[in-house]
């Protein structure tokens, strides 16, 4: 029975990796599309991480409303919806290149954020609910390596389009350069929106399900989501991660420009720090559950992101770029490991729970945006790293009491 249990979760699980993929591409392009709309545009730090701002604040104003609609239409029309509102804001960018307007590439990713919220808000608690919890970090982990495999592939494929070359004195010219791939990646996401509603592949599973039995008696007794110091905590947690993850992903080619490295050099150093993630990744498959539990992983990568953010910062040229590829590694299991802490005991509330996680990438349009406000004001795009130890710290301390608080 659990063999055939297993064999039933199989195909989901492999669809759910295919939309993480999908997820990665148009994520981690925008470190690319920083770098490259900061020369395009003529924008300093804080203006050109407006990009990260945009594409992340979506998930704070929209994942309430991904919650009410996800209740109507379920997982897997809430799916192909979130998919089809992703290609309409990657259609937005044609015209935006055509008008030459940043505010309106900015309104694009914006509602590409929008489908994004809808889709994390749906996958990442399916990912979790269909299995067993001890290893919903190992499930989580295999659906990163997908994440993180197509944004190496599209830094590097669109990093070679947008910043490879002779950069042209035609800012029009310049912004050209994203019609194409564009359009392909407009009709990529309209394509899997058909492929996912008309998929007979994805079974539709009840929040409940993550929960066993005794946990529910606990869960009936409560009636208010903010009853749950576990999510709370780990709401503000994943800030603080997604605050670092972004910051060591999308601000890496910036910091190696700002070094003296040639942008023909430097736009492969994301991939880097992409390339880290992985491999926390796979070593989470590997040691999670059986060497390691998940809030031991999460203890572990917490302490190693604070010192290697302080080596960072006190390290020259190559090598401070190394550590904050390096801090992919560190990053790697945080968020895989921060799902079912968080999750644990909700119940009926797992959607709504889900939600407020989801909020919680707003870190990712803050804290970027805060570092390269810091960058400008102190005239160094590596001492503003320092932003990061705090948040480092409060990880660390969801990983050593906040995931075990049951009441306030």
């Amino acid at each position: 029975m659990s063999s055939n249990k297993n064999n039933n979760y199989l195909v989901p699980l492999i669809i759910i990796g295919i939309l993480f993929f999908v997820m990665g591409f148009v994520t981690w392009v925008n470190g690319t599309l920083i770098t490259f709309f900061k020369k395009a545009f003529s924008l300093d730090n804080t203006s050109s991480y407006l990009v990260t701002f945009a594409f992340f604040i979506s998930y704070t104003l929209m994942a309430i409303p991904a919650s009410m609609v996800l209740k109507k239409t379920g997982f897997k029309n809430g799916m192909s919806l979130a998919l089809l509102v992703m290609a309409a804001g990657t259609l937005i960018f044609i015209p935006a290149a055509e008008l030459a307007s940043y505010n309106l590439f900015l309104v694009g990713l914006f509602t590409i954020g929008i489908g994004l919220t809808v889709l994390q808000t749906a996958s990442n608690p399916y990912v979790t609910i269909l299995g067993p919890r001890e290893s919903a970090a190992q499930r989580i982990s295999i659906m990163g390596i997908a994440n993180k495999t197509a944004g190496i592939i599209s830094q590097v494929v669109v990093g070679s389009l947008l910043l490879a070359g002779a950069t042209s004195v035609d800012p029009k010219d310049e912004l050209d350069k994203v019609v194409i791939p564009y359009l392909v990646l407009t009709g990529i996401l309209v394509g899997l929106a058909i492929l996912i509603r008309m998929s007979k592949g994805l079974v539709e599973v009840s929040e409940e399900e993550e929960t066993p039995v005794a946990s529910q008696v606990v869960v009936v007794e409560k009636t208010s989501i903010f009853q749950f110091p576990n999510l709370i905590l780990g709401v503000i947690a994943l800030f603080c991660y997604v605050g670092v993850e972004v910051i060591a992903g999308d601000t890496i080619i910036n910091y190696g420009v700002s070094l003296g490295f040639a942008e023909e050099e430097a736009r492969l150093f994301g991939t880097y720090t992409l390339g880290g993630m992985m491999f926390g990744y796979i070593l989470g498959i590997v040691l999670i559950p059986k060497y390691v539990t998940q809030q031991g992983y999460l203890l572990f990568s917490a302490i190693l992101g604070i010192f290697v953010t302080i080596v960072a910062i006190f390290s020259t040229g190559f090598t401070s770029v190394l550590c904050i590829a390096v801090l992919g590694f560190a990053n790697a299991v945080i968020w895989p490991a921060l799902w079912p802490l968080a999750l644990s005991g909700l119940g009926k509330f797992t959607k709504i729970g889900s939600a407020l996680l989801i909020m919680g990438i707003s870190g990712g349009a803050i804290m970027p945006l805060v570092y390269g406000g810091i960058a400008d004001s102190i005239g160094s795009t590596q001492n503003a790293y320092w932003v990061m130890l705090p948040l480092y710290l409060f990880i660390m301390y969801f990983g050593l009491f906040g995931h075990k608080k049951r009441s306030w």
